[in-house]
């Protein structure tokens, strides 16, 4: 979606927006820790990222490779920065083509800084003068595929402080066909306000975004103001001088002065706000949490579908996913990637020695060994891994090797009897409460557009050990309203599906549009579900030693346990727990499983 029709929808709404600025970091550790910062930061619900492009070029590939990520893997709309400097014309291309295959639709152009060795800033052989060339030549070659963002300087420039005539480079950028300004950083909001009315003036009339730089330390915020040559109020310094040496200090006076300033501009009609968050999370989510802008019980982040939305390209449409990999969003995108068509890409054969192959992916467990026996600690029994799924289901573990985030409120509803199961020896790893027409606009279960109702049939997936499985099945099987399927690691499925279709387990009724069904269960996603699951099983085990009682445990329960999974028929949403629950529970053999430590059999 282009900047400008989020913009025109703040400004049609009356609610603010907000946005936030990364730069691609120098180590690979750097930007797998910023992608984690992002995802979490998604949850605060920016409108757009904008990912900057690097002094001279240097960083270009890692920035197409984040504009990639952060659309694709954890739906970010994500502007890309394009510079002049150090680019020609073959580069400038290029960086286009990967923004356009990567989904995204929005570019701020730029001049760009001159080289670190380098004083003043000169044009590359081949390539662009100036940012209103790099506008029009976008604009030329892509038609209105791209929303074009320019940048604005309220108090001037490195190179150039005489504000008139950047004011005439800045009509010049957007006659061009520059859709946006995002200015520099400023603390003076009257200087801001002062040079927006001189761009209307000037016949400037697209939405000018101000760049919000929050205080972090006394010597960062000193070093920039210096830099940016910005003029600080003196009451700015007056406040912050007396803590300048105690850091908590100065991020609590620099917020209360962050939050004063933002309101004054969302008070003059300035109902956007970009923040320089300088891959830093704490500052920018103090100032918005103060302003009320976060997500809250009374003004929801509600998504248009039960699950993240990919914005690849050709994911925008996407509407239907297995339920499998609820929890495993990032992997589920990474292994549909090649796919042309969703959500009928499929998995292709089973019966393939190829199916299933996950190698070519990198969906297996994340983080060091070192990490992962610290977080899970090392399991000596099925008790003890029971244990940790526990810890998870009480918050006090924010991963399982199957779920990259952290138990959500949708579980509190069944959360008691889960933690029951897991006690017994079920190893939950997914599941979801029936839901029985509830308002799409629900704090914790609504989606989609307002007016609507969404439902849910109970579900639940699970390990389970080989002494229970056809006790369970035959349980299973005299109740008409359950359906399940049941694999094991050499992929010997039992089922009572009464075909290979899908089968909704979410969907929602709209006004004026058809029901839809996002959220489904189906025999080949399944099976194709099955060997990560397994795998990431597998990989747990291996973070320990080979010799180890914790290796031989975990590997004992992947190889021989089943993956099963039950769905159920709505119920009333009051109904005290679900049947597949009680089910569970009554199952007593459950509890000779949960001795101190496995016998021979179950490690086999």
């Amino acid at each position: 979606m282009h900047i400008k029709d989020k913009l025109a929808e703040a400004d049609r709404t009356g609610r603010a927006v907000f946005s936030f600025e990364f730069f691609p970091p120098k180590t690979a550790q750097g930007v797998q820790n910023l992608y984690d910062r992002m995802d979490r930061m998604h949850s605060l619900g920016p409108a757009f990222i904008d990912i900057t492009w690097g002094a001279g070029g240097r960083l270009s590939n890692l920035t197409c490779d984040m504009v990639n990520v952060a659309q694709t893997v954890y739906g970010l709309e994500t502007c890309m920065h394009l510079t002049c400097t150090g680019m020609e014309k073959e580069k400038i291309d290029g960086a286009l083509r990967e923004a356009y295959k990567a989904g995204c639709t929005n570019i701020l152009a730029l001049r760009g800084d001159p080289p670190r060795d380098k004083e003043k800033w000169e044009a590359t052989a081949g390539g662009f003068h100036y940012a209103k060339d790099l506008v029009k030549y976008i604009r030329d070659s892509y038609g209105n595929h791209f929303d074009i963002g320019v940048a604005g300087y309220p108090e001037g420039c490195d190179d150039q402080e005489d504000p008139e005539l950047l004011l005439d480079h800045l009509k010049e950028k957007v006659d061009a066909g520059g859709s946006f300004i995002i200015t520099q950083m400023f603390y003076d909001v009257d200087i801001f306000l002062a040079w927006v009315r001189k761009c209307r003036t000037r016949g400037i009339k697209v939405p000018i975004i101000p760049g919000i730089m929050p205080i972090h330390t006394y010597a960062a915020f000193i070093r920039r103001a210096t830099w940016t040559k910005c003029h600080v109020p003196p009451r700015w310094m007056d406040a912050l001088e007396p803590v300048k040496n105690d850091d908590a200090a100065v991020r609590e006076v620099g917020k209360g002065l962050m939050v004063q300033m933002c309101r004054e501009l969302i008070n003059a009609g300035i109902l956007y706000l970009h923040f320089y968050t300088m891959n830093l999370a704490q500052a920018t989510r103090m100032i918005l949490e103060e302003l009320e802008l976060t997500p809250s019980i009374e003004t929801p982040l509600k998504p248009a579908l039960p699950w993240r939305q990919s914005l690849g390209l050709n994911r925008r449409d996407e509407n239907v996913r297995p339920i499998f990999w609820k929890n495993r969003n990032k992997s589920y995108v990474a292994r549909t990637q090649d796919w042309d068509e969703f959500p009928n890409g499929r998995w292709g054969d089973s019966r393939s020695p190829a199916f299933g192959e996950l190698d070519a992916y990198g969906i297996g467990l994340k983080g060091t060994n070192e990490q992962n026996l610290k977080l899970w600690g090392e399991p000596l029994s099925i008790k003890d891994i029971a244990d940790t799924f526990v810890r998870f289901l009480e918050g006090r573990l924010d991963s399982l090797p199957w779920s990259e985030s952290p138990i959500t409120s949708e579980a509190d509803a069944i959360k008691a009897g889960l933690i029951d199961l897991n006690r017994r020896g079920f190893l939950t790893i997914n599941s979801q409460p029936a839901v029985d027409g509830v308002k799409s606009t629900h704090p914790v279960y609504g989606w989609g557009p307002q007016n609507g109702y969404v439902y849910q049939k109970a579900y639940l997936e699970l390990l389970i050990s080989p002494k229970l499985i056809s006790d369970l099945i035959a349980r299973i099987e005299r109740n008409p309203d359950l359906t399940y399927y049941a694999v094991n690691y050499s992929g010997d499925l039992k089922t009572n599906a009464p075909g290979d279709g899908p089968n909704a387990v979410t969907w929602g009724v709209f006004p004026g549009k058809e029901i839809i069904q996002p959220t489904i269960v189906e025999t080949i996603s399944f099976l194709a579900w099955k060997d990560e699951a397994f795998r990431l099983g597998m990989d747990w085990a291996h973070c320990h030693p080979p010799s180890s009682l914790s290796r031989r445990v975990i590997e004992g329960t992947m190889k021989t346990w089943f993956l099963v999974n039950i769905g159920k028929l709505p119920i009333p949403a009051n109904f005290p727990t679900f049947g597949v629950l009680m089910l569970l529970q009554s199952t007593t053999t459950s509890v000779r499983l949960m001795g101190s430590s496995p016998s021979s059999t179950d490690l086999k």
